[in-house]
């Protein structure tokens, strides 16, 4: 791989590491054990990351024995089991629920189990599709529509790093920036966001990528994934003004993929309208709506 080029050398990379949780369990797997209390000394297979694997534990009277000096006790699963999807982490011997207000947002951010990998929720609102579908594969989905992704790729909005995980298998190298630090802890925490961490193909940025889009240079980038939150949340990131930027950091020929919702909802369609308009105002061409990617993509010709 060549040396990565240097982007934004005054700003501070982000040095956020993944949390060494013992365990990070939802209802989903909480309720798994419990079905299995009256066992005493069965050893049964079970996800202590989400489902991201399984591990042998064993039944024993006061909880489930994880290791020869952790146990998981009944009482504290019962509570795990009624919490919906809400998502916990026992570090020591203490839990945690991955939940946490933003002093830099003002917003509340939260891990939202799904069975497989974990969405985040801002402020109430859900950062992945998780109806029929899981938050990795509704991934995969929107890269798809860009395929394939090659060289150098901006990432807007990192979140739980799903995307800059994804784009990274295929890609030279991968940039993304995060506005709120409490997103990127909450990725420490989650088991399927290790390789945001882990992998040398990404760069983590910790800042405001509406004013940090005017520093990185034109034509740098062969792909962007602008994954924003929703309209309410980052007006400026629907901008015209802003897309112009993104116009500008692509390389000729680059790629462009744009999330804006479920295009059949009254709200998220008025959105598609303005979007697709202002990318074409701006420069871009191929602008096109996908709807099973609940997206839209566009070149720089």
């Amino acid at each position: 791989m060549k040396k990565p080029k240097k982007f934004l050398p005054e700003i501070p990379r982000d040095h956020t590491h993944p949390v060494s949780a013992k365990c990070v369990i939802s209802s989903f797997e909480a309720r798994t054990m419990l079905e299995q209390k009256d066992s005493l000394g069965k050893k049964i297979e079970v996800s202590l990351n989400l489902g991201m694997s399984v591990s042998e534990v064993e039944i024993a009277r006061e909880g489930v024995r994880i290791s020869k000096d952790a146990i998981l006790h009944w009482e504290m699963l019962e509570k795990i089991a009624e919490a919906g999807r809400r998502v916990f982490y026992l570090v020591g011997n203490e839990w945690h629920e991955a939940k946490k207000f933003s002093e830099r947002t003002g917003l509340m951010r939260s891990l939202v189990a799904t069975g497989r990998a974990p969405t985040m929720m801002v402020s109430g609102i859900l950062m992945h599709r998780i109806k029929e579908i899981d938050p990795i594969t509704d991934t995969q989905m929107k890269l798809k529509t860009i395929a394939p992704i090659r060289g150098y790729v901006l990432d807007t909005a990192t979140g739980l790093g799903y995307t800059a995980i994804e784009a990274a298998k295929t890609a030279e190298y991968v940039l993304t920036i995060e506005l709120d630090p409490v997103s990127l802890e909450l990725a420490a925490i989650n088991p399927w966001s290790k390789n945001l961490f882990t992998n040398p193909r990404i760069e983590r940025i910790l800042g405001d990528t509406s004013e940090l889009i005017y520093e990185l240079p034109i034509g740098s980038f062969s792909v962007v994934i602008h994954d924003p939150p929703t309209i309410s949340l980052a007006g400026e990131m629907y901008s015209g003004a802003f897309y112009e930027q993104l116009f500008r950091v692509l390389s000729r020929k680059g790629k462009l993929f744009h999330y804006v919702g479920d295009p059949e909802s009254r709200t998220s369609s008025r959105v598609v309208k303005g979007v697709m308009r202002r990318l074409n105002d701006v420069g871009f061409r191929k602008v096109r709506l996908h709807h099973e990617a609940f997206g839209v993509s566009a070149e720089k010709m």
